[in-house]
């Protein structure tokens, strides 16, 4: 197995070179980068491009992680017991299998995504070590193993919210997304819009990178918002001209809602403005 693009997925060299190092060490891929840059959508494209079943589990921070491997639903035994159902007798009729176990299980190899694992609690990386090391786990209920027969090809994703644990990290091959340049973010663009007009995507950008260049932003505009920006412009019909000013000045942008996503920065942007407009 050997991942080299996909159609609906710009990916960098660099970021190719990490997905094929992990499928080489048999080690799972840890992903981090600022939201909105395709973390997820990578394992998506990976799974479509080599052919697997993605399986995936997004984490919350109500999360735990043996969810992921099983549960054991002693509510509804209790409730059946009382209505003398027989399969109470059967303890392994309460077991909900995880997104693990179903990996694990699989006939064929397939993909696994742990989505937005620095959601959960700071313990929830550690208690998956052995599981993900070794492959298999034990379920004391029914006092079986459960042994992958495949190794599944597993994504796991951070937004860095929260520090992850050195004997987890070392147990993943690590790749930070970096901000796609201007080049790369064109790449992307043209992937979700081909027949876009060079004078408004030129425009576009160059707004959007002033945008991410402004000192103090507490949340700078990603690539998914672009696209949605971008979306709104040709929705609307807005033109190429009504993205810039003659004397090259930042200016606020049509329909900055889709870039700016809260107040503070929204008034940080319209104060420079202003402030620019007195220095003319």
């Amino acid at each position: 197995m050997k991942f080299q693009g996909s159609q609906d997925y710009v990916a960098t060299p660099d970021l190719m070179l990490a997905v094929n190092a992990a499928i080489t060490l048999k080690r799972p891929l840890l992903v981090k980068g600022e939201p909105g840059t395709g973390k997820t959508l990578l394992a998506e494209e990976v799974a479509k491009s080599l052919g697997l079943p993605l399986l995936q589990w997004h984490v919350k921070s109500t999360t735990k992680a043996q969810q992921g491997l099983y549960e054991y639903d002693a509510v509804s035994r209790l409730r059946d017991s009382q209505l003398g159902d027989d399969k109470v007798r059967d303890i392994s009729n309460y077991i909900v299998q995880g997104t693990l176990w179903q990996a694990f299980t699989a006939d064929e190899p397939v993909a696994l995504l742990i989505d937005e694992i620095d959601k959960a609690d700071i313990e929830f990386p550690n208690d998956l070590l052995r599981e993900l090391d070794r492959m298999e786990f034990y379920v004391y209920e029914t006092r079986e193993w459960v042994r992958a027969k495949h190794r599944p090809l597993v994504f796991i994703t951070s937004n860095n919210e929260k520090e992850l644990p050195d004997a987890f990290l070392r147990r993943c091959f690590f790749h930070y997304i970096k901000f796609p340049e201007a080049d790369t973010m064109q790449a992307i663009v043209d992937v979700h819009f081909p027949g876009l007009k060079k004078e408004l995507l030129a425009a576009a950008l160059k707004t959007f990178y002033d945008v991410r260049k402004l000192p103090g932003l507490k949340k700078k505009p990603s690539t998914s918002e672009l696209i949605d920006w971008l979306k709104l412009l040709l929705a609307e019909d807005i033109p190429a001209e009504a993205l810039q000013t003659q004397d090259d000045k930042v200016a606020i942008p049509p329909l900055v809602g889709a870039l700016l996503k809260n107040e503070q920065d929204l008034t940080l942007f319209e104060k420079l403005v202003y402030m620019q407009s007195r220095n003319r």
